[in-house]
């Protein structure tokens, strides 16, 4: 009967997800809110689908975000905290100090005591790293200004829960001797204990992962590596556990000691698939421990502590934010996005209360406040990107001011000089034409004018920046950026104003290709397309092809694609007969090339063969 139940209670939670969150990417909310919105509807405090035991399934939830802190640690080695190391001390110890002690300030006003205040103020300064970094990646942000300055500063956030945890003990109000931890220690000894155990998981695990992994990777068998991954992150977690600390920080120190290691990336492949599932069935957990009964009977207090949170927050960061020279637009979604508490509030408060540090009248109603601040995360997301950065648009996008072009340079001008951009520039210099080189990565200025490059700073989706570069003289436009929006948008200007002008674009696939096309650009290339036509006349040599035979085919289906771009770029508004000629074509090549083989096997084409 206990086995009927957990799978019911599985089949429940999957069918949730896999109902809610497709609507909600349907209507653009991302999947974090589909899986919140998931767990408050079948949870124990509305359709009641999972029981009143949300507590145990909590618990097991928590793993997702232990694995996700794992592989965070990965990413971490000491050579990249370093470099980080002002954002990440900088802005993200100011923001916990400071939000801190603002909420500290205000819990003081109706709290009985001063440690009591101190502790909310640890506790609800901390923002969500599971439905952060989430978002951020979903909305592909997290390379962004306003990606890595968030990610700083919840990277110094689960850092600061490591000290959080060992101040708790000495906050507690109960007299000397009422300890209630599973070890009876007083507050300095479990202080020592935290860091002891630390610095243990750094020394031991340095000494001991290398070889324990190569002895594993020996085996040559994947499930032994996954077993062992497992193993790892499963024991630091019971380890913190049994000594009363936060199993996710254990595994996120665990994963920056292992962030050298050779085997880094295999215990990343190994590790990703259980904690995408996991956090999931944290987020549904989250939403499903929402308590609405609690909600209904004093709603009033509870959503204006909700809303005074996340308003202190707003101001704290976007204040924050400015100093530290965000943009306007890179602050609005850095603001936005850390506007809410973390789960390490559950863990903190669980603590608190084991240790006698907080009565569970100050807990209950709090929890309560974080579940409902996260679940509130993603709809922020929404009011930022549908309600603030509009009206931003008109705004720079930085603060740098773009550079002054006195005097524009030839006949061409070349929007983006990265990794794509900068082929295409020096191929055109170098043959001694002369051409105006525009991009908007301040960052990616400052490095190519280090190595001789005469290149200016600015958005070329702007038409006032483009007239300043000369646009009306040139006779070419080469769009080398990898913002898709960006190029469309500037192909339609450019050719509303200036319709004569001939306009080379970059494509990240073939969809983005027709799209382009569609919108007003001559010719465009695709980034992988000509390096995946080299490797596929290779592979057709060396399964047998001659040399003739094999670029023979490579030429044609570089030309019967191209015809069925253009094909494409006329129905691209229409998916169902988008779809139909792209099969249409597909079928249609497929012929050509077989017919052009059968047509080639009796020429002799040894000229071609290298060796001859």
């Amino acid at each position: 009967m206990h086995e009927a139940g957990f799978l019911m209670q599985a089949f429940v939670f999957l069918a949730a997800a896999v109902i809610a969150v497709p609507i909600a990417a349907r209507l653009g909310l991302g999947s974090v809110l589909g899986y919140l919105c998931a767990g408050a509807v079948i949870g124990p405090f509305a359709l009641g689908l999972i029981g009143q035991d949300i507590e145990e399934v909590m618990y097991f939830a928590e793993f997702g975000v232990v694995m996700m802190l794992f592989l965070v640690g990965l990413e971490l080695d000491p050579s990249k905290l370093w470099r980080m190391r002002v954002p990440i001390v900088g802005m993200g110890g100011l923001q916990v100090v400071i939000t801190s002690a603002v909420i500290a300030g205000i819990a003081l006003v109706y709290l009985d005591n001063w440690q009591h205040a101190v502790v909310v103020g640890m506790v609800l300064s901390l923002s969500s790293t599971a439905i952060v970094l989430q978002t951020l990646n979903e909305k592909g942000l997290m390379k962004n200004d306003s990606g890595q300055s968030a990610f700083a500063v919840l990277l110094f956030q689960d850092i600061a829960v490591i000290p959080m945890l060992a101040v708790l003990p000495l906050l507690a109000v109960a007299e000397v001797g009422t300890y209630s931890d599973k070890h009876n220690l007083p507050g300095y000894q479990s202080a020592l204990m935290v860091l002891g155990v630390v610095i243990g998981i750094v020394v031991v695990g340095r000494w001991l992962s290398r070889s324990v992994f190569r002895i594993i990777a020996e085996t040559r068998l994947r499930e032994m590596f996954t077993a062992t991954a497992l193993f790892l992150v499963v024991g630091i977690a019971l380890l913190m556990e049994h000594i009363g600390l936060s199993p996710a920080l254990g595994t996120f120190v665990a994963g920056v000691v292992l962030a050298n290691s050779e085997y880094r990336h295999e215990l990343e492949a190994e590790v990703e698939p259980f904690k995408g599932l996991l956090l999931a069935l944290f987020f549904i957990s989250v939403g499903a421990s929402i308590d609405f009964a609690l909600l209904m009977e004093n709603p009033w207090p509870i959503l204006a502590m909700v809303g005074g949170l996340v308003l202190v927050k707003l101001v704290i960061l976007l204040v924050l934010g400015k100093a530290f020279g965000l943009s306007s637009r890179s602050n609005a979604i850095f603001t936005f996005s850390l506007a809410q508490a973390g789960e390490f509030a559950f863990v903190l408060f669980s603590f608190a209360s084991a240790q006698d540090v907080l009565p569970p009248y100050i807990i209950d109603p709090l929890t309560l406040v974080v579940a409902l601040s996260m679940a509130l995360t993603p709809l922020l997301f929404v009011i930022n990107e549908r309600l603030v950065l509009p009206r931003l648009r008109g705004a720079k996008a930085s603060e740098r001011p773009h550079d002054a072009i006195k005097q524009p340079e030839g006949k061409a001008i070349l929007v983006g000089f990265g990794r794509f951009g900068q082929i295409v520039g020096r191929l055109l210099r170098m043959n001694g034409f002369e051409i105006t080189v525009l991009e908007h990565d301040a960052a990616q200025v400052d490095l190519v004018r280090n190595f001789g490059h005469k290149v200016y700073y600015g958005d070329a989706a702007r038409m006032d920046l483009l007239e300043t570069a000369g646009i009306e003289d040139v006779d070419l436009l080469v769009l080398a950026i990898d913002d898709h929006q960006r190029m469309l948008k500037t192909i339609h200007q450019v050719k509303r104003h200036h319709p004569d002008i001939k306009i080379l674009a970059r494509a990240a696939g073939r969809r983005e290709a027709a799209e382009l096309i569609h919108a007003g650009a001559d010719h465009i290339e695709r980034e992988t397309f000509d390096s995946a036509l080299s490797m596929g006349r290779m592979a057709l040599s060396l399964m047998g092809f001659r040399a003739y035979q094999a670029q023979r085919a490579a030429q044609l289906f570089k030309h019967h694609d191209k015809k069925s771009l253009y094909a494409l770029s006329e129905v691209i508004e229409d998916d169902k007969k988008y779809l139909t000629v792209a099969k249409q074509h597909a079928t249609d090549l497929e012929k050509v090339l077989k017919s052009d083989d059968q047509a080639n096997t009796e020429l002799d084409d040894r000229g071609w063969d290298s060796g001859s």
